[in-house]
């Protein structure tokens, strides 16, 4: 079974999403037969490379709210990622474009290292002090996923390596109504937005098990309307 999650390292609530996720599937019965794979999704797709705010400011006038009332929009963003055990700054963090961050994960991905990245990527944007529209950390943040350095360089040097990738899961999100993350696809029967606490994560999982095809190998074992039976690879044996 497959579950993929379109999200934006820029997103507090996929970062908290992805943990409360994380808790549903670690008590799912079938947790080593579902595949996860995380896609790509910019909350600021116009911004430049290098055109960088702080999070309050940017906060304050997207939303037409004061500073106070932004610190305040934190304060309770941070109260629920730190219930889930999650660290989380309030001020000092940096707002700018996530492309190139897109870009490393679909390198990740290539070499099976991706959720590795995203989760160090999560922690240095909310919970360190690093910032991750900083071609130096962005470098270093690959080599700790375990990614080669010389790799992950040339990527972030090429703007246009996996940006075609970048915008094929934007498209799909788009086809498939996606207008916010984080958003949550199991086996492209069942979509969930926001979120959600654990048990929600847990009960689509236990859905989308129960309802996914069955496919039987053609080689299976398996009795035919006479009632004979015959065991594969077993011809010729008896």
């Amino acid at each position: 079974m497959r579950v993929e999650i379109w999200s934006d390292i820029a997103c507090p609530w996929c970062y908290i999403g992805k943990a409360r996720f994380e808790k549903g599937l670690a008590g799912f019965a079938h947790r080593g037969d579902v595949e996860v794979v995380h896609r790509s999704f910019e909350l600021d797709p116009g911004r430049a490379k290098g055109d960088t705010e702080q999070v309050i400011d940017m906060l304050a006038q997207k939303y037409g709210r004061t500073p106070e009332e932004a610190r305040s929009m934190e304060a309770n963003v941070a109260a629920n990622a730190q219930a889930e055990g999650l660290g989380y700054r309030t001020e000092g963090r940096d707002h700018g474009s996530t492309f190139d961050i897109h870009r490393l994960l679909h390198l990740a991905k290539a070499r099976g290292r991706q959720d590795e990245l995203l989760t160090l990527a999560y922690r240095a944007n909310f919970a360190e002090d690093r910032s991750v529209f900083d071609d130096t950390v962005l470098l270093d943040l690959a080599v700790e996923a375990g990614l080669d350095a010389d790799e992950a360089r040339a990527v972030l040097a090429d703007p246009q390596a996996y940006a075609d990738e970048v915008r094929a899961d934007e498209r799909e999100a788009a086809e498939l109504g996606a207008n916010a993350v984080p958003f949550f696809v199991f086996d492209r029967r069942y979509g969930i937005s926001g979120g959600q606490p654990a048990d929600v994560f847990a009960q689509a999982l236990e859905q989308a098990w129960k309802d996914r095809p069955v496919t039987v190998p053609e080689d299976a074992a398996a009795c035919d309307a006479d009632g004979a039976c015959e065991v594969p690879g077993a011809a010729g044996n008896a």
